[in-house]
């Protein structure tokens, strides 16, 4: 290569290297009424983002969960030199220990957490881009807990993918789904057969349908049912009810009765009977991807006929049948979710320090959570822990 060509391509490589970043303007919103008109205009096309984000879920979970909690909004807006927003991370702060740390609204309830970004900057967003994002939250944040961000959302690379990141302490098994595949693509014919066999017993019933809830009287109805009946699922399966957690309740009820197009924030779908309600799955829908949030099923007789799977089939060829190309059944690889989900989401965690003081609490918590995912992976250490929390808890 002779000098010039060197020097030529040298020259080249700078501005690719120093290349300054869209954003020219970082906001910081506490108060989430300043920015829901900017929040509702990244959730129309154009942009990339979860429906687990979306306004009208976490505005209530804000209200009604996370200020209990101690959470505060800590609402992230960047924009270009034309004041166009290109990016809304909905993110909540919470003090403790001397340490201010922000996370992704939601908490516990979302499956997924991303920040709402415009595609098109998604699609070409750099580190120059994330470090002019970064550099002015350190006056108000120590760290960044980032958890559960999936890798990819419909295609498209998660931005955040480029930070410092680990692999999440659970999985989420999810289906792929081929739009216009046959039925046979999405479940196999062996496990449908075997649903049917056991929903003949179901079909006898009076009334017997599987239905999406739209009117606010059904939605009240089938919420009520469901409060009642999983704190006694719960109870005995010998685990904690989240939802008799303060606020959450209320915050569910908001959720599932906010419309949203033809449905509604949280759809609900149900299998019941004139006698009953057999069975509810929850979860958001954005068109391509179902992803269900909470479910249960009923305490009589008719919960031998594994009326659970029996809905989930419906609403995998509900979607299936619409064109949506995955489902997901949350959080966790329980046995019932392999039978129909049988790839994985990637997701992750990033810890970002954005002071001499969170450096230390994101190595702490980095490595708190990469412990937990090696208990979580090693199922003999993982009943071991169990028997010595009960023993000594």
């Amino acid at each position: 290569m002779t000098m010039a060509a060197a020097m030529q391509s040298r020259t080249a490589e700078a501005p690719a290297r120093s290349r300054a970043s869209r954003i020219a303007q970082v906001d910081i919103v506490t108060d989430l009424a300043e920015v829901e008109a900017v929040w509702r205009g990244f959730e129309a096309s154009g942009h990339l983002f979860t429906p687990y984000q979306r306004f009208d879920l976490l505005d209530p979970w804000q209200r009604l969960v996370g200020a209990r909690e101690g959470a505060r909004p800590f609402i992230v807006i960047a924009r270009d030199a034309e004041r166009r927003p290109l990016l809304l991370l909905p993110l909540s702060l919470r003090q403790g220990h001397g340490l201010r740390t922000a996370g992704f609204m939601g908490g516990k309830h979302t499956t997924f957490n991303m920040g709402l970004w415009n595609a098109e900057f998604a699609a070409e967003a750099a580190s120059a881009d994330l470090d002019a994002l970064l550099a002015p939250l350190g006056e108000h944040v120590d760290v960044l807990a980032l958890t559960q961000q999936p890798e990819r959302w419909h295609d498209q690379q998660n931005p955040f993918a480029v930070l410092p990141r680990q692999r999440a302490i659970n999985g989420c098994p999810r289906l792929v789904m081929e739009p216009g595949g046959p039925p046979a693509s999405r479940i196999s014919n062996s496990l449908r057969r075997r649903l049917k066999s056991k929903e003949k017993k179901l079909q006898s019933l009076a009334g017997y349908r599987y239905h999406l809830a739209t009117s606010d009287a059904d939605i009240i109805r089938l919420l009520d049912w469901f409060f009642r009946v999983k704190p006694a699922r719960m109870a005995e399966q010998k685990l904690p009810n989240v939802f008799s957690e303060p606020g959450v309740e209320q915050f569910v009820r908001s959720a599932c009765l906010a419309p949203r197009g033809e449905g509604h924030v949280i759809d609900i779908h149900a299998l019941e009977c004139d006698e009953e309600v057999i069975a509810i799955f929850a979860g958001v829908a954005d068109g391509e991807r179902f992803s269900m949030m909470f479910n249960t099923y009923t305490m009589s007789e008719h919960a031998r006929y594994s009326p659970g799977l029996i809905l989930m089939r419906y609403i995998i060829d509900r979607y299936g049948e619409r064109g949506y190309r995955s489902l997901d059944l949350g959080i966790g690889s329980d046995d019932y979710k392999r039978m129909f989900c049988k790839d994985d989401e990637a997701i992750f965690d990033s810890f970002v320090p954005l002071t001499s003081r969170g450096k230390l609490a994101a190595m702490a918590m980095s490595s708190l959570s990469h412990g937990k995912r090696l208990v979580k992976q090693n199922q003999m250490l993982f009943d071991m822990a169990r028997r010595l929390r009960q023993a000594f808890g």
